[in-house]
C-alpha cells in the first residue's frame, strides 16, 4: 500500500484507500491507525466484521478493478474478471428464472440426494439453496445448462447458498460508508466543541480521524462523543455556508 500510493503522490494522483468491508489490508491498517495495539498485531479474520464479503474465493472480484484503476492489472486479466463476473451473474439469474416441477425424474434426484420431495414447482436456485443440495448435484434435470469454469460454478454456489446473509451485510455495508463519507474538517479544533469528554478530545487529538466512521472506531470514543462531534460539524457547515 505505501508503495502504491508513494507512486500515485508521484504522479499527482489520488491516495489508494481501501476500507474495512473492501479487504483485509483495510481493516489491518485502519486498526493500526485508530485502536491502541500495546502487542504484535495479527491479521486475524474475527477482526474484520464484514468477513462474509471478504472471503479467499472472491478477493478477485474485490480487487481487481481497483488494481487495473491503479495500473497494477494489465488489460487482459481485468477483461477475464469482467467476464467472469458477467458470466456469474448470468448464470445466478438464469438458476433464479429456470422452473422445474415435481416430476418422477426430480422427484427422484431428490430422493437419492436424500432431499425433501417438491409439491409444487421450484426454481433451481432455491433447490441450490438446500443444504444437501449444490450446482453440481442438479445438473441431470437442468436442461439449458453449459459448461462453466470451476470459479464461476464456486461463485454461483457460494451467492445463492449465502444470499441472505450477504445482502444482510452488503445493507451494513451501506451504513459502514454513509459513516465514512462523513468528513471531519481538517482544521477542527476538539477543545472547542462543548460536551466532548477530555478522553475523546485526547484521542481525536492524537489520531486526527478524517471521517466519522473512523472517529467511531477510535478506543475511548464513546457513541455520545460521536453525536457530539457530528452536531458540532453540522453547524460548523451551516455556520460556514451562511458566511
Amino acid at each position: 500500500m505505501a508503495g502504491i500510493n508513494a507512486a500515485m503522490y508521484c504522479t499527482k494522483q489520488e491516495p489508494l484507500t481501501l476500507d474495512r468491508s473492501e479487504a483485509y489490508i483495510g481493516v489491518l491498517i485502519d486498526d493500526l491507525v485508530t485502536k491502541e495495539n500495546h502487542e504484535p498485531y495479527r491479521m486475524m479474520t474475527s477482526r474484520a466484521e464484514y468477513r462474509l464479503l471478504l472471503r479467499q474465493d472472491n478477493a478477485d472480484i474485490r480487487l481487481t478493478e481497483i488494481g487495473h484503476r491503479v495500473g497494477l492489472i494489465e488489460e487482459e486479466r481485468y477483461e477475464k474478471l469482467c467476464e467472469k463476473k458477467k458470466q456469474i451473474e448470468k448464470e445466478i439469474n438464469r438458476l433464479k428464472n429456470t422452473v422445474v416441477g415435481a416430476s418422477k425424474e426430480v422427484q427422484a434426484l431428490l430422493e437419492e440426494k436424500g432431499s425433501t420431495p417438491l409439491k409444487s414447482a421450484s426454481t433451481l436456485a432455491e433447490l441450490i439453496r438446500r443444504p444437501e443440495l449444490n450446482y453440481e448435484a442438479l445438473e441431470s434435470i437442468d436442461k439449458e445448462r453449459k459448461p462453466l469454469d470451476e470459479l464461476v460454478i464456486e461463485q454461483v454456489n457460494i451467492n445463492l447458498k449465502y444470499e441472505g446473509y450477504i445482502t444482510r451485510q452488503m445493507k451494513q455495508v451501506e451504513q459502514f460508508k454513509k459513516m465514512e463519507n462523513k468528513l471531519i474538517p481538517e482544521q477542527i479544533v476538539y477543545e472547542d466543541i462543548h460536551n466532548l469528554r477530555k478522553e475523546a478530545i485526547q484521542k481525536l487529538n492524537d489520531i486526527r480521524p478524517y471521517s466519522i466512521g473512523q472517529a467511531s472506531r477510535i478506543s475511548g470514543v464513546s457513541p455520545s462523543d460521536i453525536s457530539v462531534l457530528l452536531v458540532y460539524i453540522e453547524q460548523m457547515r451551516h455556520k460556514t455556508g451562511k458566511e
